[in-house]
């Protein structure tokens, strides 16, 4: 995609034309004249641990929920390994009341899957877990870690998903977030960018909600500085940025 290009898509974004290819209505457009923006789509973002997919595209989830879009938010761990100091039963306890209060703020039904944090693994079974969830979503976009990253948790999800979507046809877009860029997701090349100034303060709350991981005093430091980036990159004040799998063949 070239700049001009990516100046296109982040200004239909901005517009509320559409976001990642979801047709929204857009600016002073009733919703309820266009066929194609009324039809709700179905958006499931799977995040490795409680907090990863608010930090890394909350802004996104906000305002397609906000559109009327159902936004589904999977958990492939519980946070077990996320609280110094507390078994994994007494943090899963914790974080799971988190990122409940986290999807009340972003609009999103909320799901836990069974693998544990920190021990996160890639195998048959693990295959079918993850192919059968999103079968059963039938989800028409999925948002996902960036499969190459530090945190082997990210890095198992992003590939448990690649393999779930292959397996089912590429019936569905697949579209890779980012997380703490740098020193966790690597590599990381946009396709696509979405401006986030309008929720960026609920972001910011939905985030807060997961108190055990010192969110409040890790934000700045990394998320703010990656949405100021991202906007920089699509002339914006604040932007989360994707990366659209190439073969992703669904038309939504």
């Amino acid at each position: 995609m070239n700049r001009r290009e990516m100046i296109k898509t982040v200004g239909a974004a901005t517009m509320g034309a559409t976001i990642l290819g979801i047709p929204v209505a857009a600016s002073g457009e009733n919703a309820a004249t266009s066929d194609n923006t009324k039809r709700h789509r179905k958006v499931l973002v799977i995040g490795a641990h409680p907090d990863d997919p608010e930090t890394g595209c909350g802004g996104t989830m906000c305002l397609l929920a906000d559109a009327g879009h159902e936004v589904v938010c999977a958990y492939l761990t519980r946070g077990e390994a996320g609280i110094a100091g507390k078994s994994h039963e007494e943090a899963a306890a914790i974080r799971v009341v988190e990122s409940k209060n986290a999807c009340e703020i972003t609009g999103a039904r909320h799901i836990f899957m069974s693998q544990i944090d920190g021990n996160t693994e890639v195998n048959l079974e693990r295959y079918k877990e993850m192919r059968e969830l999103i079968d059963r979503e039938n989800p028409d976009v999925v948002l996902t870690h960036w499969p190459i990253d530090a945190h082997r948790d990210h890095a198992v999800c992003g590939t448990l998903v690649l393999d779930a979507w292959r397996r089912l046809d590429r019936r569905f877009k697949l579209y890779y977030f980012e997380v703490m860029t740098g020193e966790q997701t690597q590599m990381f090349h946009p396709t696509h960018w979405v401006n986030i100034e309008a929720v960026q303060q609920r972001k910011r709350e939905a985030c807060d909600c997961h108190v055990s991981q010192g969110m409040k005093e890790l934000y700045d430091g990394w998320h703010t500085t990656m949405e100021k980036f991202r906007g920089i990159e699509s002339r914006c004040g604040a932007a989360e940025a994707f990366a659209l799998h190439s073969d992703s063949l669904a038309s939504i």
